[in-house]
C-alpha cells in the first residue's frame, strides 16, 4: 500500500493497493480486508507521515522502519543545524500558521506548501525537490514551478511580533470592543497557558484573548464564544493575520452557546458576566485543576465578581492603566478605566 508515486517505484509482481481518498475514515475497513501489509511512505514515517495514523489506529501491529526524513535531507543540503530549525507541516492547512514562526534570523522549513504562497509571507525562499532521489535539485525560487514533492526553506529577514502576550492593540481589527494591551497580559499570565489545552473566550469581542493564547505553543487551541456575527467575522479575520487560523469561532449567546461545545482547560469572560448563568455555566464546565479568569469594568459587573470571590476565594486583583500622552507642549497621564480580574482555580 502506499500512493501510486511509491508503488510505480517498487519491481516486481506484487499486489499493489494506492491510498484512497479521504484517506483516515478508509483505514479501519482497509486493514480489516487485507491483515499483512507493507506500507510504502517517504523518509521517516513517524515525522509528520504516515506511520503516526496507522499506529494510533493499528498499535502493536505496526513496524516502521525509518529513513532519514525529508527534513534532515533538507538541513543536509543546506548546512543548517537541525535542532535550530523550525519545521510547519502546510499539508491541507493554511499558510498563515506560518505567520508566528517568522522572526527576524529564523530558520525555517515547511513540509507541503505552495512556493508562491509561501514567498508572499516570507520573503525570499529555497526550493528542495525530490529529496534523495535521482531528480533531487536545490534552488532558489523566483516564480518558476516546481515539483509538488518539496520541502521550502526560509532564512527570515522581516519583521514580527513577538509570541509574549501583550500584542499591540494596534494589531487587532477591533470596534472597541477589546482586551487592551497591558490587562491582556496579566489575564493571560493568569490563565496559565499550557501546551495541548483549551481555552474558551466568552464574550470574545475581537478575540484577542483566545488568538494570544493559541500564539503561545503551536497545540494551544481556542474556542471565542461570540454573539455578534460581525464580531465573529472579526474575530476569524483577526485570527488568520496574526498565525492562528485554527481559532474556533463560535457565534451565540451565553451561556445557551456553551452547551456541548467541548470541555475547556481554562476560561476567560471578558463580556456577559452579568447575564444569568454565565458564570456558572462556566464554572460547571471546568474540570479540577481548570482555570477560570473574569475581568469586571462595570460596577454591576463587580458586584457578580465580588459574590463568586466571597464564594470560592481566588485572587482577586485591580488594574489601573495610565498612559502618557500629549498635554500641550508637555506630557500627562491619561487614565484607563479600572479593571477588576478575578482568576480561581478549581
Amino acid at each position: 500500500m502506499g500512493s501510486r508515486r511509491q508503488l510505480d517505484l517498487v519491481p516486481g509482481e506484487f499486489e499493489r493497493v494506492a491510498w484512497p481518498s479521504p484517506l483516515v475514515p478508509a483505514l479501519p475497513a482497509l486493514f480489516e480486508e487485507y491483515r499483512d501489509v507493507c506500507v510504502l511512505a517517504s523518509g521517516d514515517p513517524m515525522f509528520h507521515g504516515i506511520g503516526t495514523t496507522l499506529v494510533r489506529l493499528l498499535g502493536e501491529r505496526v513496524t516502521v522502519i525509518p529513513h532519514p526524513s525529508s527534513v534532515s535531507l533538507a538541513c543536509a543540503r543546506l548546512g543548517w543545524a537541525l535542532n535550530e530549525v523550525e519545521v510547519v507541516s502546510l499539508v491541507a492547512r493554511s499558510a498563515d500558521l506560518l505567520r508566528p514562526v517568522l522572526t527576524p534570523g529564523q530558520r525555517v522549513l515547511v513540509l507541503g506548501g505552495d512556493p508562491a504562497t509561501v514567498a508572499a509571507l516570507a520573503g525570499h525562499i529555497t526550493v528542495l525537490e525530490q529529496l534523495g532521489g535521482p531528480a533531487e535539485r536545490v534552488y532558489p525560487w523566483s516564480g518558476q514551478d516546481s515539483d509538488p514533492l518539496c520541502v521550502i526553506a526560509i532564512e527570515y529577514r522581516g519583521s514580527a511580533l513577538s509570541r509574549v502576550p501583550g500584542l499591540p492593540d494596534d494589531a487587532y481589527e477591533s470596534d472597541g470592543q477589546l482586551t487592551k494591551r497591558e490587562v491582556r497580559a496579566i489575564s493571560l499570565s493568569r490563565l496559565a497557558p499550557l501546551p495541548g489545552q483549551l481555552l474558551w473566550d466568552v464574550g470574545a469581542g475581537s478575540g484577542s484573548i483566545a488568538i494570544e493564547w493559541a500564539r503561545t505553543h503551536p497545540t494551544c487551541r481556542a474556542i471565542a464564544v461570540e454573539q455578534s456575527v460581525e464580531r465573529a467575522e472579526r474575530i476569524a479575520g483577526n485570527a488568520a493575520s496574526l498565525g492562528v487560523p485554527g481559532v474556533e469561532v463560535h457565534i451565540g449567546r451565553a451561556p445557551d452557546a456553551l452547551e456541548g461545545l467541548e470541555k475547556p482547560d481554562a476560561i476567560f469572560i471578558g463580556g456577559g458576566v452579568t447575564v444569568p448563568g454565565v458564570l456558572q455555566a462556566c464554572w460547571d464546565a471546568l474540570a479540577a485543576g481548570g482555570r477560570l479568569v473574569v475581568n469586571a469594568v462595570t460596577l454591576e459587573s463587580e458586584a457578580v465578581v465580588a459574590q463568586w470571590y466571597a464564594r470560592l476565594g481566588g485572587d482577586l486583583v485591580r488594574i489601573s492603566v495610565n498612559r502618557g500622552s500629549a498635554v500641550g507642549k508637555f506630557t500627562g497621564w491619561r487614565p484607563h478605566m479600572p479593571v477588576t480580574t478575578w482568576s480561581v482555580t478549581k
